[in-house]
């Protein structure tokens, strides 16, 4: 027996990178706020040019694959997995940031206190 597969709808596909949209939350930069301008505005191009020169930005780069889920193609299961990845990735360096921070200011150490 033959697995069918099932085909998904707009409004699915919406809610879904409504859903990633939300986990990347308010953008930190002005790399940021530019790639989820420009993704509103449906500049997916844009959006794709700035994930390819900041390779190392997982901001840009859940962004970037976002505008690919929109087109409803076979590959849009993929798209959307890949997205959702370096949407987590971006999660994760942030609260990296944020803890190394705070552990720093809690351990940072006057002159002269530990002799």
């Amino acid at each position: 027996m033959q697995a069918t597969q099932q085909e998904f709808t707009v409004e699915q596909v919406n809610r879904a990178v409504d859903a990633i949209i939300d986990v990347l939350g308010t953008p930190e930069n002005d790399l940021h706020a530019e790639a989820l301008s420009a993704f509103r505005a449906g500049n997916h191009q844009r959006v794709k040019r700035l994930a390819a020169t900041n390779l190392a930005d997982y901001y840009c780069k859940a962004l970037g694959y976002l505008g690919g889920a929109l087109k409803l193609t076979p590959n849009t299961d993929t798209i959307l997995a890949e997205s959702a990845r370096s949407a987590c990735e971006y999660v994760k360096e942030r609260a990296l940031r944020h803890l190394g921070t705070k552990i720093n200011e809690a351990l940072s150490l006057k002159p002269g206190e530990l002799q």
